[in-house]
């Protein structure tokens, strides 16, 4: 008896659904930025292959489909540096400004004009 290859591709799909899910509700919040990064290289991985199967289609539906896989595939790639940035920024250390009043007393006295 054959199984339809379109069943296996169905069922690995559903899988990678599943464990993709236990993965990334596991991880602890120290590891989150690495994982993103991680995750934004396989991003990048996919827009190569959504690109080799939109090539790779004789039908219009299938080159729109893959067009649509690797415009999506961008957006993550994009949005997920965008916020691995954000939170990287989260961690650098602010310069203290100076009070507010010892500027304001600088000002009146002069010193803040030379």
């Amino acid at each position: 008896m054959e199984v339809s290859h379109t069943i296996i591709n169905l069922i690995i799909f559903v899988l990678a659904i599943y464990v993709g899910y236990h993965v990334v509700w596991t991880v602890t919040p120290a590891l989150h930025t690495p994982l993103m990064a991680v995750t934004n290289a396989i991003s990048a991985i996919v827009i190569v292959g959504a690109m080799l199967a939109a090539a790779l289609t004789e039908t219009g539906l299938g080159k729109s489909m893959g067009v649509l896989a690797v415009a999506l595939a961008a957006v993550n790639v994009f949005g997920g540096f965008l916020v691995t940035r954000r939170m990287l920024e989260m961690f650098k250390k602010k310069e203290k400004k100076a009070p507010a009043a010892a500027e304001g007393a600088k000002q009146l006295s002069g010193e803040g004009a030379r």
